[in-house]
């Protein structure tokens, strides 16, 4: 498990480089234009980027300077064992450069959010495991890669994304980001689904719940509070919208953060016995 920080803007060309094992990276903040072998997306936040061993892949900044990721590397036999399992074919392979927002994808990012700098090796690796199953069963759907529409669009889309990143406790319409991308509402729902494989409401919804997924595991603020700085006006929704995509409520879902830190906390501080 690796943090990338990049600091690349427009002026800065690409260079290729090749995957040494199998890639799964959660985009935090930023987006980038990512160029892989099962084809080319805007990363954003809340999307997992998808990456073979062995292969080639350009990252590029035209749209905007700097990214953060926090990204998952495994060995190719480790992956062969899980997608033996998960994808029923050890030889399975990315046919996709990205699994976009959504459903699928925002439990894991919020997932991933919450890791803790001094987290415990055993939680980690357990986590990287439920990573790759989760994605796997995920690709199991045939979810298809994003067509990119032209140089402009993207470009468009890139900084309404940006838009989504920092204002998502904020209200936030359609008309708004259609003005942002200076296309009509229809264009731009059109244009917004091939960039990114999502909707701008799954954006902003999947920006919210992440936000407030990672106060939850981290804090004990309270629930209400959290919802309404997250953006949402009011418990009732922020309570079914928050079980529809993590299947627990807010309350719940804290609870087991507890316990589990509890576990790793005994298991860190637990005398060993010598023989």
């Amino acid at each position: 498990m690796s943090e990338f920080i990049c600091s690349a803007g427009p002026g800065d060309r690409p260079y290729e480089e090749a995957h040494d094992g199998f890639s799964i990276a959660a985009v935090v903040e930023g987006n980038f234009l990512y160029r892989a072998d099962g084809g080319v997306a805007l990363l954003h936040p809340g999307a997992l980027l998808l990456g073979n061993h062995g292969g080639c892949f350009r990252c590029g900044h035209e749209h905007g300077a700097g990214d953060r990721c926090i990204s998952f590397n495994f060995s190719p036999d480790y992956f062969a064992e899980i997608a033996r399992t998960a994808a029923g074919a050890s030889g399975f392979r990315f046919r996709a450069p990205m699994l976009p927002v959504g459903k699928r994808s925002t439990p894991l990012l919020a997932l991933v959010q919450s890791i803790d700098e001094n987290a415990d090796r055993l939680r980690l690796e357990e986590l990287a495991t439920h990573l790759v199953e989760r994605v796997l069963a995920a690709l199991s759907e045939r979810i298809p890669s994003p067509s990119l529409p032209s140089r402009l669009e993207t470009r468009r889309i890139a900084d309404v994304l940006r838009h989504i990143e920092t204002n998502a406790a904020e209200p936030i319409d359609l008309a708004g980001l259609a003005s942002l991308a200076n296309v009509s509402k229809y264009h731009f729902l059109r244009m917004f689904r091939r960039v990114t494989g999502s909707t701008p409401y799954q954006c902003v919804l999947g920006a919210r719940m992440r936000r407030a997924a990672a106060r939850l595991a981290r804090s004990s603020d309270p629930v209400t509070s959290i919802a309404f700085e997250s953006g949402f006006g009011d418990l009732s929704t922020f309570n079914a919208r928050f079980r529809g995509l993590f299947g627990v409520t807010p309350t719940a879902y804290r609870s087991s953060f507890a316990a589990r830190r509890t576990g790793w906390e005994a298991r860190a501080t637990r005398p060993r016995r010598s023989r």
